[in-house]
């Protein structure tokens, strides 16, 4: 992670020269915090891209789990799995906040980095289905590797506390590569157990890192990194449901009962962008405290946002009597990662900008209200869409409120 608070007075990297005018092989250097104009590039979009090719892998899995009546053991997998991918890709992307100079040297690396969650994503049936993690940690050795070169050029192209911080990144990095093994090696009952002190000491890694020197970047670069996966995995989710559906309609001409599973989907979908991107949170971003905190709870808002298409395509499932779950559980795999994404959103940004505590509310409680849509039957799904649109709608109008208030109160200040 890295430390939007801390200046830096390098220059813009080559990157933003013409193309005829770079070299191919450049110093990794820091790039400028008040860099102008800092958006995600080509490269980092196509990074996304292949990245959601796992996300998507592990929802199937999941699906399958969770239809068969196996739902812990599906989640358990899907949270280590999905956490081998999330953990690859924010790392890249906090890394190339800092340091993407755009080389040829970068670009490869990165490429390098992206074989590595397809081969991951390869996997994620095998560790499902057969707990064989083989694959899986191959795929997650080579992008984190490939991190630790990037690290290692850092720490060649600066000196000091910088190089210091790029060594404890790449040593740090290795460390836990060797620590993963573990997941092949020891018992299968113990795998689980091994898989959280991992995590941990993987979560670990950035703030022993950047203790001496935090690195700069750039705050609006990363709240648009993150939004921009934020959309891809809603679309993968839409996507997801969409084929279920149409599945459904064609193979068993069942149009009337899924017609609630999908208008409610698209509602709880459609409300879940809503309240992500309804505040701008790079103005909160504003040390490594409070960007730790944010950036590990996307772990939760990514997953469960990935989760919730999984949910929907079990409910369609349950509603063509094709899973051996009841619709109450069908009914919980859309519900409950719903409800856990509306308050993941409101712990981690969205309450930072609501006045009041009718505002704060909101989400706290439509959360509790979808939940509570769980009980109702085969209506579930459709009902807590319209709770989760309704929410939306009140979280608006209150703060449409708030807002003329406060003209009307700037209108008459004046003449007082």
């Amino acid at each position: 992670m890295l430390d939007p608070m801390t200046s830096s007075s390098n220059p813009a990297p080559d990157s933003a020269h013409p193309t005829g005018h770079r070299r191919p092989l450049r110093r990794l250097t820091a790039r400028s915090r008040g860099e102008e104009h800092r958006a995600a590039t080509p490269l980092e979009l196509f990074f996304d891209l292949c990245f959601v090719v796992a996300i998507a892998q592990a929802g199937v899995q999941l699906v399958h789990a969770v239809a068969e009546g196996h739902a812990g053991e599906g989640i358990l997998n899907y949270a280590m799995v999905f956490f081998a991918i999330w953990w690859a890709w924010m790392n890249f992307t906090w890394f190339a906040s800092a340091y993407d100079n755009d080389d040829v040297l970068y670009r490869v690396v990165t490429l390098v980095q992206i074989a590595g969650v397809l081969v991951l994503a390869a996997g994620v049936s095998e560790a499902f289905q057969d707990h064989d993690y083989g694959a899986v940690l191959v795929g997650y050795l080579i992008m984190r590797l490939a991190l630790v070169g990037q690290w290692l050029r850092v720490a060649r192209s600066s000196s000091g506390p910088e190089r210091a911080m790029a060594l404890r990144y790449a040593g740090g990095v290795l460390i836990c590569q060797v620590g993963w093994l573990g997941l092949v090696l020891l018992p299968e009952d113990a795998r689980g157990w091994w898989f959280l002190v991992m995590a941990i000491l993987e979560l670990c890694v950035p703030a022993y890192a950047e203790r001496i020197h935090p690195t700069s970047w750039h705050p609006h670069h990363i709240a648009e990194r993150y939004g921009l996966l934020t959309i891809i995995v809603l679309g993968e989710t839409i996507a997801a449901a969409t084929v279920a559906v149409k599945t459904g309609i064609e193979e068993n001409d069942a149009l009337g009962e899924l017609l609630p599973i999908a208008a409610g989907g698209l509602l709880i979908i459609f409300s879940a962008w809503w309240v992500y991107f309804v505040v701008p949170i790079h103005g909160h971003l504003r040390s490594n405290r409070e960007s730790f905190l944010w950036g590990y709870g996307h772990y939760v808002v990514f997953a469960s946002a990935a989760a919730i298409g999984a949910g929907l395509e079990v409910a369609v499932e349950e509603s063509l009597h094709e899973a051996h779950i009841s619709t109450l559980a069908a009914s919980a795999a859309v519900t409950l990662p719903t409800a856990l994404y509306l308050l993941t959103v409101w712990a981690l940004h969205a309450r930072y900008f609501k006045m009041g505590i009718a505002q704060q509310l909101v989400l706290p409680t439509t959360a509790l209200l979808v939940i509570c849509c769980t009980f109702l039957g085969e209506w579930a799904v459709f009902t807590a869409g319209l709770v989760s649109a309704l929410g939306v709608a009140t979280g608006e109008t209150l703060t449409a409120r708030r807002h003329a208030r406060q003209r009307a109160a700037a209108t008459r200040e004046p003449a007082a």
